[in-house]
């Protein structure tokens, strides 16, 4: 185990009592391994305005022990961290986040080694705001990826080294305002700092008679129709005929490549090799990932990516194991504290009629109808996994899912922080996730309170 972590627990505890959480830290602990196992901690979407270390119910403890306790432990950072040098952009990925930079300690307090980077708020407050949390992050010791000056630096691979293992982290996002996307230098025109993206093209098929009442619509209104029968663009969007409705989605063919390339090299200098995407896009639903995202997966661990991680959908997905890999569509959510931002633009407030006298509460209660409404009434949104990645070597040994609850129901200024499910929420959360898992053909079960991968009889071929 690495000495800093070692550092942290001793820490922990020396100044908090545990004793009271030891029946139930005992179903969620990391069980142990022999010496040749390396574990991974993986967690979802973070969103923190808040210290964590105030606080000791014994479920929140124990949740952070299970992440000080693994090797390496991960989490997709949506937060920008500054005190308001930059500006807002025009637009951001929903709500712009931002919070105090001595919020980086508290992630690492509770024990995280790698963060990604690229998701949908990583351009909120423009170069600067991404180059000051790239600052901030990088002076806590947080190895971080997916984020950069150029495209090229941006899709490069980040190393993390421990004593037990070299482990290179790929952050993506397929979900993001275009002005947040990196670019290519040219030699004459600089690159354009930003994420590392992931595009994908969207195609809808619709019946022959549909398709015709579109296309005498573009002639009504002076659009130019294409030539080729049974298909055309309509405003960006491309249209063919079919006999049955459906929306198809592919990525990016360059992109990928790249992607690919950045990930096979990774997986030649490191032991282990994360790929992670912010995704919110689904198909059908926001439980089901989109087609596009699947086959990005497959090729990802085909590329020699051992982990496949997504988040951004703010709900549980399902899980595939291919060739021996775990590929886990969503996390959901581990930090939610996005309803305790300390301030927002303008933007954000005038979608509600809000004038520039309202405040953060103003906005979200009218954002969210006093909690009847929007993220406070899902309750979806609210539950969640920390899943711990067990390798024997190059062999994934088991994959255990740890049922999480981001505090459903309460206030505001309690809700949105992880700690422990009890056995009755935690097997509807497991059950969610087996329910997701079996169309990919894997099966997860509930036992001794936490969900269990069935390696056996979960691996695909490509």
């Amino acid at each position: 185990m690495p000495l800093r972590k070692l550092t942290l627990i001793a820490v922990a505890l020396a100044t908090t009592t545990l004793a009271a959480a030891q029946d139930r830290r005992d179903l969620h602990s990391i069980q142990p391994t022999s010496e040749d196992r390396f574990t991974m901690a993986l967690t979802g979407d973070s969103i923190i305005t808040r210290r964590l270390s105030v606080y000791q119910e014994p479920e929140f403890l124990g949740m952070v022990e299970l992440l000080r306790g693994a090797d390496i432990a991960f989490t997709n950072l949506e937060m920008l961290f500054h005190d308001y040098e930059p500006y807002p952009m025009h637009q951001s990925g929903g709500t712009y986040m931002r919070a105090a930079p001595a919020l980086v300690d508290e992630l690492v307090w509770a024990g995280f080694d790698m963060v990604a980077r690229a998701n949908n708020h990583t351009g909120d407050y423009g170069t600067l705001g991404m180059d000051l949390t790239t600052h901030y992050v990088e002076a806590a010791g947080l190895t971080q990826a997916g984020v950069g000056h150029s495209l090229a630096e941006a899709r490069e691979a980040r190393f993390l080294e421990t004593a037990e293992a070299r482990v290179a982290l790929i952050s993506v996002a397929s979900t993001f305002p275009d002005h947040s996307r990196a670019g290519r230098t040219r030699g004459d025109v600089p690159a354009r700092p930003g994420l590392n993206p992931l595009r994908f093209s969207t195609t809808y098929v619709v019946t022959r008679d549909r398709f015709e009442s579109l296309r005498g619509t573009m002639l009504e209104l002076g659009f130019t129709v294409p030539a080729v029968d049974g298909e055309l663009t309509f405003r960006g969007n491309r249209f063919i005929v079919g006999d049955t409705p459906d929306v198809l989605t592919e990525p990016d063919p360059q992109d990928v490549k790249e992607i690919s390339a950045v990930v096979t090299n990774a997986s030649r200098q490191a032991d282990y090799t994360i790929l992670t995407i912010h995704a919110h896009e689904g198909d059908g639903d926001r439980f089901v990932p989109a087609q596009f995202l699947t086959t990005f997966a497959h090729a990802m661990i085909d590329a020699g990516a051992d982990l496949f991680i997504g988040h951004g959908p703010h709900v549980v997905r399902g899980i595939e194991i291919r060739n021996g890999k775990p590929i886990i569509y969503s996390l959901a959510n581990f930090l939610f504290q996005n309803e305790t931002l300390l301030r927002l633009p303008s933007e954000n407030y005038e979608p509600y009629n809000l004038d520039g006298n309202a405040h953060i509460a103003d906005f979200n209660d009218r954002r969210y109808d006093n909690d009847t409404r929007g993220f406070p009434a899902q309750q979806e949104i609210w539950e969640s996994i920390v899943a711990v990645a067990e390798w024997d070597g190059k062999r994934l040994a088991e994959l255990r899912l740890h049922p999480i609850t981001l505090g459903f129901g309460t206030p505001r200024t309690v809700r949105g922080r992880p700690m422990f499910a009890d056995d009755k929420l935690g097997e509807k959360i497991i059950g969610d996730i087996a329910r997701l898992s079996k169309p990919f053909g894997t099966t997860v079960v509930f036992e001794n309170g936490v969900g269990r991968v069935r390696l056996a009889t979960s691996t695909s071929e490509p």
